[in-house]
């Protein structure tokens, strides 16, 4: 089975490659390199494209016989969307409704799309299940939430068969060492701790203690990166059994505060490092915790690693990046 995965030189992308090219599935990654790194297109028939050219996308539907699709090329970065939001409506939203009528037009009707816990906004119910309303506050949460109603759209229309996973924070690298998260400039947390840790950062800033948690600090849920490319198998597996379009969150369903996290980091790599404590950032809700109940019973998918192998594997692939 031919699958392009559009964005599989990227972070989640790379390590769905390597999971799907275990499996059997012959890979074509189809990447900008914007965001991407051809080093991490380790698995897969690598072409350089950007889905917003529908005269190259069209080439590769037809010498590739594509039988399903991943999509993994939005930007994600919060602060940039509301600083540019106009790069965000034409790749997040634009491009990609030229990557699905390019699909259909190649009658090509199977997608895993890349979503975002970011749908919920500022959620009134912890923890979250898919059905809680959907109130994005920033114009990548509204993007996503934008591209999920076009897919159900297409699906009533066309015929058009999706599952929509709404990420809520992947964390962790490979087991193996090969893969991991390489963003420039790095925004997640567990990776600009690591930085610390290694002393390439001076310090590591917690922007609030004084939430309604336990500690003060935020409280959000790691999803290992693994556990995720998982989901993306079971998603096509479901497909390709004929069922509906979907929609599922991927979480652990266990939250970790910020601090809890900086701990866990100092405890495992031994390195003491600064810890500043600053004001609140705008739209940090309190607590994000998924309820993936759903995903476990209809994909029978179950997350395998918890926060210390997420910490063992992104220091140990940390470390082999910052020393290159």
């Amino acid at each position: 089975m031919n699958v392009l995965v559009a964005g599989g030189a990227g972070y989640i992308g790379s390590h769905v490659c390597k999971m799907l090219t275990r499996k059997g599935y012959n890979v074509i990654i189809y990447d900008n390199l914007s965001h991407g790194y051809e080093f991490l297109a380790k698995y897969g028939k690598f072409i350089l494209g950007d889905i917003g050219d529908k005269r190259q996308l069209d080439l590769v539907f037809k010498n590739y016989k594509i039988d399903v699709v991943m999509h993994f090329c939005a930007y994600i970065e919060v602060g940039e969307s509301v600083q540019n939001p106009r790069k965000y409506y034409v790749n997040n939203l634009y491009h990609a409704i030229n990557l699905f009528d390019t699909m259909l037009e190649n009658g090509v009707n199977k997608l895993i799309f890349s979503s975002t816990a970011a749908v919920y906004g500022m959620p009134e119910n912890v923890p979250i299940d898919e059905e809680e309303p959907k109130n994005p506050i920033n114009p990548y949460g509204r993007t996503k939430w934008m591209i999920e109603q076009v897919l159900k759209d297409y699906s009533d229309a066309h015929g058009f068969k999706y599952v929509a996973f709404r990420y809520f924070n992947a964390a962790g690298a490979d087991p193996e060492g090969e893969l991991g998260e390489a963003h420039e400039p790095e925004t997640h947390l567990i990776p600009l701790v690591l930085d610390a840790a290694l002393g390439i950062r001076k310090s590591i800033k917690i922007f609030g203690t004084d939430y309604p948690t336990p500690d003060g600090t935020c409280i959000r849920d790691y999803i290992h990166v693994n556990d995720l490319a998982t989901a993306h198998i079971k998603g096509i597996e479901y497909l390709m059994n004929g069922n509906e379009s979907n929609y599922f969150n991927l979480g652990n369903g266990t939250g970790f505060s910020v601090r809890e996290i900086i701990d866990t980091v100092k405890k495992f790599t031994g390195k003491n490092f600064e810890v500043e404590e600053v004001e609140r950032r705008p739209g940090d809700p309190a607590i994000l915790i998924a309820k993936s109940d759903k995903a476990r019973k209809i994909l029978n998918w179950t997350p395998e690693y918890g926060i210390e192998d997420i910490v063992k594997h992104a220091w140990e692939w940390h470390k082999k990046l910052r020393s290159k």
